[in-house]
């Protein structure tokens, strides 16, 4: 399986696109904040207590003839309620393994002090600082730093989270406006390709896309009236065609007995030119106004196969309890009807009516034992007007199978047609679940 990274829809990559400009913004403000306000200001704090260090040694040499190092250290802080001496055991106790080590703030503490001094960081209810001066290297100097607090989240955090938040939702709305006018021209394209014909759409979104919308709306209402002028040139034709010939029906009806051998010829003439019109008619409307409701695919293939089975016609049935969608029964019913008419006329006596479903779709499969089609002329299979075995295009206009194919279109649908191994031709077709308008 192919997996994608980039999203393919507008909405996705515009999304996708803020969200690293966002992204490097961020990253950007943090080194810039933590470069020119963190940094100084963390240089200003060490170098702070460094001096505050270097004033507890000054002139300290002068009690350790009488003191230790340690006691000396805890005589002058005495009145200094900011710093404590601790040895190393004693260190240890107050928690110096959990301290953290800082190397940055370590070397510069080695600079300030002029020797090799260490600096701990613990972390808590409050920040203590641990300094281990190299004037004394036996001792840990602690500094509480009262103004900082970990359970708080710093200013910078707050600022940093609060603009990601407005440029995430800003950026969320942006692409959201400029994909909406999109969206609504895709599903009225889907619409159009399908038949029906919405009204105008509105005139939003970017130049380019207003443009779009008004060149759609103009092919929409072009097509409308196409569709319009079409329909009333069938009827009229259609009403042309049947008057004269049920004149020539009543005239039939007039002849002597003698000429019943051409009159039946000639009522068998007639008949074929009546459903000539019919086919016309359907292929041109294609059951457009027919209501759309859920049905099950098998009641529509149980009707079909009873319906043959009347004509003594044995057809076998192999159905997966598909489940109930929306579609036009009686388009749908004449698909199926059309195709088993094919499989029987040109089949040798067999013919098999299956279903199931797929992901996302609900299919039927009419198969017949009949000698195939030449892949060469697969394709030509659906055009209007193909008649004969060679492309089983069926007795009269050849438009039969054109109006399978496309009913299944107008329902977003799909069929395919194939030879069997076994031999024959088989026709597939699938339908989807979100079938309808």
């Amino acid at each position: 399986m192919h997996w994608r990274i980039l999203p393919r829809s507008n909405f996705g990559q515009t999304v996708l696109l803020i969200g690293c400009l966002l992204l490097i913004n961020q990253l950007v403000s943090y080194v810039s904040v933590a470069v020119y306000v963190i940094k100084p200001s963390t240089q200003q704090i060490n170098q702070l207590l460094a001096r505050q260090v270097e004033l507890v040694f000054k002139d300290l040499q002068l009690d350790l003839d009488t003191l230790t190092p340690l006691d000396a250290i805890r005589e002058k802080l005495s009145e200094d309620q900011h710093m404590e001496a601790f040895s190393i055991p004693e260190a240890r106790k107050q928690g110096l393994n959990e301290a953290t080590y800082y190397r940055v703030l370590s070397d510069q503490m080695s600079q300030y002090l002029g020797g090799d001094a260490e600096v701990r960081i613990t972390g808590g209810d409050r920040y203590l600082i641990w300094i281990r001066p190299p004037q004394a290297p036996q001792i840990w100097l602690r500094v509480p730093l009262s103004g900082f607090d970990e359970s708080h989240i710093s200013p910078l955090t707050i600022y940093l989270m609060v603009i990601g938040l407005l440029s995430v939702l800003g950026g969320w709305w942006f692409a959201r406006l400029q994909s909406r006018p999109l969206r609504r021209l895709q599903r009225a394209a889907l619409q159009v390709s399908r038949g029906h014909f919405p009204k105008p759409l509105p005139l939003s979104g970017s130049a380019e896309v207003m443009e779009v919308t008004k060149a759609f709306n103009q092919m929409a209402r072009s097509m409308a009236e196409l569709e319009a002028d079409r329909n009333l040139l069938l009827a009229g034709v259609s009403h042309d065609l049947r008057t004269p010939l049920t004149r020539i029906r009543l005239s039939t009806e007039m002849m002597s007995e003698q000429d019943a051998f051409l009159k039946e010829g000639i009522e068998a003439d007639i008949d074929d030119m009546n459903a000539i019109i019919d086919q016309f008619i359907a292929f041109i409307r294609g059951h457009q106004d027919e209501e759309i409701r859920a049905q099950s695919l098998d009641e529509l293939l149980q009707d079909v196969a009873q319906q043959e089975e009347v004509r003594s016609q044995d057809i076998e049935l192999l159905l997966g309890d598909t489940p109930a969608i929306k579609l036009q029964p009686v388009a749908i019913k004449r698909v199926i009807a059309n195709l088993v008419e094919n499989g029987l006329r040109y089949g040798n006596g067999w013919l098999r009516l299956s279903s199931g479903t797929e992901r996302g779709w609900v299919w039927f499969k009419v198969e017949d034992n009949g000698s195939g089609i030449p892949l060469a002329r697969l394709d030509e299979l659906f055009e209007p007007f193909k008649q004969g075995d060679t492309a089983r295009g069926g007795a009269g206009s050849g438009l039969g199978l054109a109006i399978v194919k496309r009913i299944v279109d107008r329902h977003g649908g799909e069929i395919h047609v194939a030879n069997r191994r076994q031999g024959g031709l088989e026709a597939k077709v699938r339908l989807p679940r979100d079938t309808g308008e």
